[in-house]
């Protein structure tokens, strides 16, 4: 089974993060790619944010002017992945979550703020590995059932 190692940084401190979320996220990572059959170990930097950076983020690089819960930063369209010399890990680019938004979400579906955090971070590590929901209902059907098979697979559940 593929590792991952997760560069996690912390940018906000409105929301507590519970301990071992970080270990849940990575182990979501890890099956994403067990999902698609990629059996290299993988680099991802994951960046927990405000609803006030995300929104900064979200109108500099997609030109929206709003927060959102999610935005991934793919390094390679999902075909051909760069190599870390030093590591031999494939670098998959870069998640950042609001944790102000998934909190809100996961009252918002009645779940747990985990599963929120998680069902983020398997999403946006699916567009890193080259899928694309806005493409097509049909693509955006495919990437909604990986997720969910991730999750269900990890006992992540609604």
């Amino acid at each position: 089974m593929s590792k991952v190692k997760l560069y996690y940084s912390n940018h906000q401190k409105t929301v507590d993060i519970p301990k071992g979320l970080r270990t849940l996220i990575r182990q979501c990572c890890e099956a994403a790619l067990e999902e698609e059959g990629i059996k290299e170990d993988a680099e991802v930097s994951l960046t927990v944010a405000d609803n006030a950076e995300i929104k900064e983020m979200n109108k500099e690089y997609r030109q929206k002017d709003s927060a959102t819960d999610v935005l991934s930063f793919p390094m390679s369209d999902g075909e051909e992945f760069d190599l870390d010399p030093d590591t031999n890990r494939i670098l998959l680019g870069d998640i950042v979550i609001s944790a102000e938004r998934a909190k809100e979400q996961a009252e918002e579906y009645g779940h747990s703020f985990e599963r929120e955090m998680c069902f983020l971070a398997t999403h946006s590590m699916f567009h890193l590995l080259g899928y694309d929901h806005e493409i097509s209902k049909e693509e955006e059907k495919i990437m909604f059932e990986k997720q969910e098979k991730v999750l269900k697979r990890l006992g992540i559940n609604r």
